[in-house]
C-alpha cells in the first residue's frame, strides 16, 4: 500500500488522482493540502490549507497544484522526508532549481507530462529528427483547454528540448508568428498554443520538407492518463534514495 498526500487536492486533476486512489487496492490517500481547504464529502481523509497542518505519515506527495504552491511545499516536504512527485507544470528556471536542491534531501519526480504515450512521443520525434536532419522545418501545435493558465504547455517545451538534443545545431524556439513581418529562418522551431473549450490536451509535431510532411501527435482524452502516471511515479518513489527522478528513470525498471 502507497500512502499519499495530494497537492492541489481541489483541482481538477487532485480530484481525478483521488477518484484513481481510491479505485486501486495499491494507494491510499491520507490527506489533502489546498488553500481553499474545502473537501467533498466522500472524502474519508482530512484536507489542511497549509502543510505545516498535515501530520499524517506519507509515502509520497503528489502535487497537482501550481508552481508557487510546489515551492511553498519544497520546505515542509523536506523537514518530513516525504518524496514528492511534481505533475505541476509553468514552473519557470528558478523552481526548476528549487526542485532540484531538494531532491539533495528527498526523492523528486517531475515530468512535463505524466503521459506514456507522450514519453513515447518524445523518442518517436527524436528519431524523426535525427533522420530528415535540417531538411525539414519543425513546427510544434499544442491544444488545451480555456482555463489553462501556462502557454505554451510544458509538454511542448518538453517535446522541443527533447528535439534539441539531436539536431546537429541549436534550434531557435519561435512563439508564435504574430507581429513577425520576415520569412521563416533556417534552424526555428516554432511552438504554437491554443486554448479552447475542454480540450484535455494534444501535441502535434510537424516536420515540413520541400515535398513532403511527417506529423506525429498524441491526443489525451481523459485525465486519468494523467493521474494515472502520477501514481505510478508515487509507487515508484517508494523507497528511493533522494535524488531527481523522471519518466525515463521510471520506464527503465518497467521495462
Amino acid at each position: 500500500m502507497v500512502k499519499i498526500i495530494v497537492n492541489g487536492c481541489n483541482g481538477r486533476m487532485g480530484h481525478t488522482v483521488i477518484e484513481m486512489a481510491t479505485e486501486s487496492p495499491e494507494f491510499s490517500v491520507v490527506a489533502g493540502i489546498d488553500p481553499h481547504g474545502e473537501k467533498e464529502t466522500s472524502w474519508d481523509f482530512p484536507v489542511y490549507q497549509r502543510a505545516a497542518e498535515c501530520r499524517e505519515e506519507a509515502d509520497a506527495i503528489v502535487d497537482f497544484s501550481q508552481p508557487e504552491g510546489v515551492v511553498a511545499l519544497l520546505p515542509w516536504a523536506r523537514e518530513r522526508g516525504i518524496p514528492m512527485v511534481v505533475a505541476t507544470t509553468g514552473l519557470d528556471e528558478k523552481q526548476k532549481k528549487q526542485l532540484q536542491d531538494a531532491a539533495e534531501d528527498i526523492p523528486v519526480f517531475q515530468a512535463a507530462n505524466m503521459s506514456l504515450g507522450v514519453n513515447l512521443l518524445k523518442l518517436l520525434i527524436k528519431k524523426a529528427a535525427s533522420v530528415l536532419g535540417s531538411g525539414f522545418d519543425i513546427e510544434i501545435v499544442e491544444k488545451h483547454h480555456r482555463m489553462k493558465k501556462d502557454a505554451p504547455s510544458g509538454t511542448a517545451l518538453a517535446l522541443a528540448d527533447a528535439l534539441a538534443e539531436v539536431l546537429p545545431r541549436k534550434p531557435d524556439y519561435v512563439f508564435g508568428r504574430q507581429e513577425k513581418d520576415r520569412r521563416r529562418a533556417d534552424g526555428e522551431i516554432g511552438i504554437h498554443a491554443v486554448r479552447a473549450g475542454s480540450i484535455v490536451g494534444e501535441h502535434e509535431v510537424i516536420f515540413a520538407g520541400p515535398d513532403e510532411v511527417v506529423e506525429l501527435g498524441h491526443k489525451a482524452y481523459s485525465r486519468r492518463l494523467f493521474a494515472s502516471g502520477a501514481l505510478k511515479a508515487a509507487g515508484f518513489l517508494k523507497g528511493q534514495k533522494p535524488g531527481f527522478y523522471g519518466m525515463e528513470e521510471m520506464l527503465a525498471e518497467v521495462m
